[in-house]
């Protein structure tokens, strides 16, 4: 059996892969950190002129409808650039829910949007606090949703009020959104708080829960392919500084220290990419072993990705500390994504049920 991508998919990876190299190097990345950008519009625009954004939308609806495991490579590419862009919210989640869940109508409305990048989309699930948890009735949707990834630049969020996901277009009169501070600024977060805002259900009323643990599953594998980017090219920054530095009239990557260290990161890497490749057979497949597979792929890639990133950081010595040095850019990141959908801890506690489930099943 062959678990690589196709000569397609890989050419595609390439391309990407050249683009983000071009218009999104760490200056770019730098620049959204210290800057008020939601994100950098001109690197959306560009990822949508590559189709990147549409490639698992289906044709009838705007995209390339080429499917999940092309928006895998996208991911890891991404991931690689450290790219400040909402994609994993817009695409990952947002088109996800839509693309499962919508009414012919929603898809209609939302989806060749999202898959031009002319709309951002993000998924709402935490409440902000007991007091504003989110509640649905007679179309019409109130509560508050804290953190909301890319939040302040979204178009359309996916909120589960309840046990309902609605979905709700966020320019109108009923949304306020206050930016909030988290340890990575090139992916900004917001408060979004709903005063009788206009919404409409999402797929099935009630089953809200159901529905976010599969859009879950889905972006798992997705992230997970993202944060493998990020790790390896934090392993390669850490590479080329222990190559180029000299201490003592010797490169610091000749101590022996120093090599385990590398050694270390890319191990961490390949076995998180073995489990990220059995979560993209298991999605594109539609596979019965999607939810082992999702949560095993996001356990072994954000293990990797913080590992890398810290590793990289101890490498670079005393200016890997500092905020003119980029591997705090890395750093930043892996943690983030870690949280991204759920923590470490609750992934680790979803891999260990489904196994107990399916070594049940016999």
């Amino acid at each position: 059996m062959n678990f690589d991508f196709s000569d397609d998919q890989k050419e595609f990876r390439v391309g990407v892969r050249r683009y983000l190299a071009e218009k999104c190097p760490l200056d770019v990345v730098r620049r959204v950190l210290d800057g008020p950008e939601t994100h950098a519009a001109d690197v959306w625009k560009g990822l949508a002129e590559l189709g990147c954004q549409g490639a698992a939308i289906p044709e009838a609806y705007g995209g390339l409808g080429l499917g999940s495991l092309e928006l895998c490579v996208v991911a890891e590419e991404l991931g690689r650039a450290c790219a400040p862009v909402p994609f994993s919210s817009s695409i990952y989640l947002a088109a996800e829910a839509i693309t499962r869940f919508g009414t012919a109508a929603q898809k209609q409305a939302w989806l060749p949007k999202l898959a031009r990048g002319e709309a951002i989309g993000t998924l709402a699930v935490t409440d902000a606090e007991p007091r504003q948890k989110a509640a649905f009735a007679g179309g019409s949707l109130t509560g508050a949703k804290a953190p909301v990834a890319d939040g302040d630049a979204a178009d359309v969020a996916i909120v589960l009020a309840g046990d309902t996901l609605v979905l709700v277009a966020l320019q109108q009169a009923g949304v306020t959104r206050t930016r909030l501070d988290t340890i990575d600024p090139t992916r900004k977060h917001a408060r979004l708080t709903f005063d009788k805002a206009r919404a409409e259900v999402l797929g099935q009323a009630g089953d809200g829960k159901r529905q976010v643990a599969e859009i879950h599953d889905a972006a798992a594998v997705y992230l997970a392919f993202e944060q493998i980017g990020g790790a390896e090219a934090a392993m390669f920054m850490a590479r080329d500084y222990a190559l180029e530095r000299f201490a003592f009239g010797k490169p610091i990557g000749a101590q022996q220290a120093v090599k385990h260290k590398l050694a270390d990161m890319y191990i961490a890497i390949e076995v998180a990419r073995s489990n990220a490749y059995y979560g993209a057979m298991m999605l594109s497949s539609r596979g019965a072993d999607l939810a082992v597979a999702a949560a095993a792929a996001r356990v072994g890639a954000s293990k990797a990705y913080i590992q890398a990133a810290q590793e990289g950081v101890q490498i670079h010595g005393g200016i890997g500390f500092t905020w003119a040095a980029n591997p705090h850019l890395h750093y930043r990141r892996a943690r983030l994504l870690a949280h991204a959908i759920g923590t470490p801890t609750a992934w680790k506690e979803r891999l260990v049920a489904g196994l107990e489930r399916r070594n049940a099943a016999g």
